[in-house]
């Protein structure tokens, strides 16, 4: 691959999806695009490019989906699932003893493994829970892996990921070499295509946000900007969870984070701008 098919590449993605790739990169788009471009029928990423430029929409989208689906599994890193069974829903039975509802979003939804797995969380706080009303929103770029989810239906490899065996009995059923969730938690996840570098405001707001390894691959102004609208997106005392190698800190004052529990935070204090944001991180950086 030349350095000027790297280079319209690198602003086409960061454009179209937000992903910000450094210029050391080019392995990643040549594992990724390599197969694509055979699949296509085209010698190369040489000529994957040039049919892009030509205007050919359904190679645009191909691109971006191959390039942006990550790798994703059932109560990933547990500490989350964790948080939300330990701080999350106990704080919002009390909160919205009222209401007796609850809405939660999973802004990377992937292919389900995620709110599959708070499906399977909410489910087994089904006695707390009894005659509430909990709203599983599941939002991804990619239409291809909103189907995936939307069938629940996975390979043994993948329930083996993660999945406690207790739950992979009493949630899913098997055909063949296959696993499919009960009807009865598919039908608590609603799925919507979704980028979020464009406005989500339609969706409403929500008590919950897993917005979960997915800024990591953004740059600083676009983080704080996603920051900025999610806050906007959630109850004044909601929950925001991020992956592991992601924070709010430096960046923005919109969410303050969880005593004592890694990954979380709370909504608190005014929206950020990048020009606010630097001085923060210059700080950090020379601690």
């Amino acid at each position: 691959m030349n350095l000027p098919d790297y280079e319209y590449l690198r602003k086409l993605l960061k454009d179209r999806s937000g992903l910000d790739l450094s210029a050391d990169k080019q392995y990643l788009i040549e594992s990724r695009l390599l197969p694509l471009s055979r699949q296509c029928g085209l010698a190369g990423i040489s000529e994957l490019v040039q049919k892009m430029k030509g205007g050919s929409a359904s190679t645009i989208a191909q691109v971006v989906e191959a390039m942006t689906t990550n790798e994703t599994f059932f109560f990933r890193d547990k500490v989350p699932f964790d948080h939300f069974r330990d701080a999350i829903m106990p704080e919002l039975l009390k909160a919205r003893a009222g209401r007796k509802s609850v809405r939660i979003w999973c802004a990377a939804g992937s292919t389900g493994q995620e709110p599959y797995s708070l499906a399977m969380c909410v489910k087994e706080m089904s006695a707390a829970l009894a005659g509430w009303r909990v709203e599983i929103v599941a939002t991804d770029l990619s239409q291809e892996v909103l189907e995936k989810s939307k069938a629940g239906i996975y390979s043994q490899f993948e329930v083996q990921r993660g999945l406690p065996i207790q739950l992979l009995v009493k949630y899913f059923k098997q055909s063949g070499e296959f696993w499919q969730i009960n009807a009865d938690l598919r039908a608590m996840v609603q799925h919507r295509q979704l980028n979020l570098l464009h406005d989500f405001s339609q969706l409403g707001v929500f008590d919950v946000i897993f917005c979960r390894n997915v800024l990591i691959y953004f740059d600083q102004d676009t983080k704080i900007n996603i920051f900025n609208r999610l806050a906007r997106s959630m109850e004044a005392d909601g929950f925001l969870v991020l992956g592991a190698a992601e924070t709010v800190v430096g960046l923005t004052d919109t969410f303050k984070p969880y005593p004592e529990k890694r990954g979380l935070y709370r909504p608190g204090g005014a929206p950020a701008t990048a020009a606010a944001a630097m001085p923060k991180i210059a700080a950090m950086a020379g601690r």
